[in-house]
């Protein structure tokens, strides 16, 4: 299949930025993607402007696409009781439909090979791995990437302890034509969950909820649990009832994982989702994402320009800045999500936030980042 120097494994933001940003640099890559594009992702669609200068040096600025451009956060508790607040960095909305797209036809721009098949296995021997996929044979490179996603029967191959662990979440997600302030992105809690509201481009709604599987369990469909829970959150029930549907139905995914992740398994440096997810209540998922790609095609160039290519010392230090720029989101993440999950908490918590408004400012950048440098020219 001829040579290559990095294989990533899905191509998702995670993949195709990590792939633009190698093959910009001069690296022969190949990116192996089971789904075709484009395609609907359950996920928030909102993306902070921290990776903005980012993108932009990759030539993959995003503003094309006419994404909605973000400004404000409104919170509610349980009891629909309601906080905003101006974002200290603010944000764009676009949908991974139209994102994925763009940045795999980048990607594909700068001599990225696409494969679309489903990786079975990984091996690594003599210093190389060896990529098993169903129709395409065996791939071979000296590094690979993990970018996909948030769980998969790859991760029952590779014996990564979350995959045998259930998971009590379930997200839900689908987009609306329907009224809601486009500079703005909404986090509503309600009993067992919480819902994430923002438009993206072309004016169109986005709605995407994380609900615990015990909640959910007693009702039988989606639009059942929908009207006697979520619309418990006045402010949800007026968005669903005002809005319609553009989905013939929602996409959901089940076992949704935010335990903890090996952010380097059998020399594979995991990205994206691969690595670690945080609470959607933090909202800027996609963001990190695209934060790890750069971390990780920074290492990975360092390595394939150092004679000796010192694989320990890439993998270690691609360890050390991901748990420096993540870490704390993390666990901060952690917190928030217990706190609003319960409601006598989630409604003292926006008691003392409505009280001392300050605060929320400070929790919104413990779970954001600086803006991102643009790449050297360089590099």
């Amino acid at each position: 299949m001829g040579s290559r120097d990095v294989i990533i494994i899905g191509g998702g933001l995670s993949g195709l930025t990590s792939a633009i940003h190698l093959s910009k640099a001069g690296l022969q890559v190949t990116v192996i993607e089971k789904s075709k594009y484009p395609s609907h992702k359950v996920c928030g669609e909102y993306v902070s402007n921290e990776v903005l200068p980012y993108l932009q040096s990759l030539d993959a600025d995003p503003s094309v696409l006419e994404p909605s451009r973000i400004s404000r956060l409104i919170i509610s508790d349980h009891y629909g009781k309601t906080l905003e607040t101006p974002l200290p960095l603010g944000g764009f909305g676009v949908s991974r439909y139209a994102f994925d797209q763009f940045l795999m036809q980048k990607m594909i721009a700068n001599g990225v090979e696409l494969i679309e098949d489903t990786v079975t296995n990984v091996f690594f021997e003599n210093d190389r791995f060896f990529i098993d996929t169903n129709s395409y044979g065996v791939f071979s490179a000296p590094v690979v990437l993990g970018a996909y996603g948030k769980r998969a029967a790859l991760d029952g191959k590779l014996s990564r302890p979350f995959f045998n662990e259930k998971s009590p979440w379930l997200a839900v997600k689908s987009h609306y034509s329907g009224s809601f302030p486009a500079d703005m992105v909404g986090l509503h809690n309600f009993d067992g969950g919480y819902c994430g509201v923002s438009k993206v481009e072309n004016d169109i709604l986005n709605i995407c909820y994380l609900v615990s599987y015990e909640s959910f369990k007693h009702f039988k469909q989606i639009e059942s649990h929908r009207e006697q829970v979520l619309y418990r959150n006045q402010h949800l029930k007026e968005i669903f009832e005002n809005s319609t549907p553009l989905f013939d139905k929602p996409l959901t995914i089940s076992q949704v994982s935010f335990t903890d992740k090996e952010k380097v398994l059998n020399h594979i440096l995991m990205i994206g989702d691969t690595a670690g997810l945080i609470h959607p209540l933090c909202g800027n998922g996609m963001a990190m994402a695209i934060q790890s790609a750069r971390i990780a095609a920074e290492k990975v160039l360092a390595y394939f320009s150092s004679p000796a290519g010192n694989r320990l010392q890439m993998e270690q230090q691609y360890i050390k800045d991901w748990n420096k720029m993540f870490s704390g989101r993390m666990r901060t993440g952690r917190v928030l999500s217990r706190l609003f999950r319960n409601e006598k908490l989630s409604a003292t918590m926006m008691k003392g936030l409505i009280l001392f408004p300050g605060l929320l400012p400070g929790i919104i950048r413990r779970t954001h980042g600086k803006p991102l440098n643009a790449v050297p020219e360089c590099v």
